[in-house]
């Protein structure tokens, strides 16, 4: 992070630090930069012979970081970094020796991490990271999907709505766009698998993808209720807890019901996962078309959202 100069100390003598100058003091702390940049560097052009030479990967990486948290495009981030004095401090940018990087360069290095598909392999490293500092995933999984909207207007230049997106029905509402799948670990509320499909999917198509195979415990909700056979083969040391169903000619009894309300003390806990990647970084619809770039997204949102769950055991045992 860029460092206060002397200049600029008599000018804030009653400055307050804002939340988002702490969040992302917080986050910069816990981001394991040196370990995340060894993933890109094989795969970033080198200065080699004349022109420009590329910026750094580690304040690129970090310019992608603020477009996750704060749910911005690439246009959007170059201007909040001229406007914000808080994101300049935090990718090390001083307007008085350097530009920030423009929106073709920002997009350039979106392009490169979703061409490579390193989206998956940061979300690892990540974990990785996680699992050197003690928070190692249990043997219980709680699973659970979301839906991120998409828009379904045809007002653009194909004229029709994204082809890798559908629409689906919950309860009494339809939605439109895809759906985000993840595997919860049921002590640290870390998110250890992920995928991503088209809305339409159904939630038990994913779920091998979702336990790691070593569960003795696993959660769901009801849309999990059918699938007792893929878990016993996916994970067959795992007790099953699965919610009940009630079916329109066979209600759930007293008994049903309070076994369910048990089960969802312990599942509500992957619904904290959705409550960071939705709420806090408000990736509430989808802003890129196809479910390539949307996956990639996703990837790193959990990732970051692992490390935002984590923030104070990582920095009470930095």
């Amino acid at each position: 992070m860029h460092q206060q100069t002397f200049a600029e100390v008599p000018f804030e003598q009653y400055r307050k630090p804002t939340r988002r100058e702490q969040f992302l003091n917080d986050m910069n702390r816990v981001v394991p930069w040196a370990q995340l940049v060894t993933v890109i560097e094989p795969i970033y052009p080198k200065a080699n012979g004349p022109g420009r030479p590329p910026v750094g990967i580690e304040r690129m990486l970090r310019l992608h970081c603020l477009q996750q948290w704060f749910s911005l495009s690439d246009p959007a981030v170059e201007e909040a970094l001229y406007d914000s004095r808080a994101m300049r401090q935090f990718v090390g940018i001083d307007l008085g020796r350097e530009p920030v990087p423009d929106e073709t360069t920002i997009c350039k290095f979106r392009h490169l991490l979703e061409t490579h598909q390193l989206g998956a392999q940061l979300f690892a490293k990540i974990r990785e990271h996680l699992a050197t500092q003690g928070l190692q995933v249990s043997r219980g999984t709680i699973v659970d999907a979301t839906i991120i909207s998409a828009p379904s207007s045809t007002k653009n230049r194909q004229k029709k709505r994204d082809p890798q997106m559908h629409q689906t029905k919950k309860g009494n509402q339809w939605y439109f766009g895809m759906k985000a799948h993840i595997g919860v670990d049921s002590q640290t509320k870390l998110i250890h698998s992920v995928a991503a499909t088209a809305a339409n999917v159904h939630d038990s198509q994913v779920l091998p993808k979702l336990l790691h195979g070593q569960e003795t415990r696993m959660w769901g909700d009801s849309a999990y209720s059918g699938q007792r056979d893929v878990i016993r083969q996916h994970a067959p040391k795992a007790r099953i807890f699965v919610q009940a169903k009630a079916h329109r000619h066979r209600p759930l009894s007293e008994e049903e019901r309070a076994r369910n309300r048990t089960k969802s003390k312990v599942r509500a806990k992957v619904e904290h996962a959705f409550l960071v990647i939705k709420r806090i970084f408000g990736w509430v619809k989808v802003r890129y078309r196809g479910l390539a770039k949307n996956t990639h997204w996703l990837y790193i949102s959990c990732g970051l959202a692992n490390l935002y769950v984590a923030r104070r055991r990582l920095m009470a045992g930095a």
